[in-house]
């Protein structure tokens, strides 16, 4: 069975993939910093409007829109107070259609 970093919904199917080259870790290696320890909700954000925003042709404003439903539906941030996670978000039409294209 194929996991999910937890903070970001990153696929983890090679042990590259994990943080740390732990495969027993629920984050991905993008999430987290050389000592182990989790980035901060807005550099996980922001890595992640950078990576929607190469998928989606440069449109920031979709990027973070999407990136902010995603990390909302990850289990890392449901008790987590991050302000920039509060904004407008995808709808599900408009989400479900770009993970669909990715």
């Amino acid at each position: 069975m194929q996991k999910h970093c937890e903070s970001c919904g990153m696929p983890m199917s090679k042990k590259e993939d994990f943080a740390l080259k732990d495969e027993n870790s629920i984050f991905c290696l993008y999430c987290v910093n050389p000592d182990g320890s989790v980035k901060s909700c807005e550099e996980i954000f922001e890595g992640g409007v950078q990576f929607f925003m190469s998928q989606l042709g440069s449109d920031r404003k979709m990027a973070e829109k999407v990136t902010r439903k995603n990390m909302n539906m990850q289990s890392y941030w449901k008790d987590k107070n991050c302000s920039i996670l509060k904004g407008e978000m995808a709808t599900d039409e408009e989400f479900a259609k770009i993970l669909k294209d990715l």
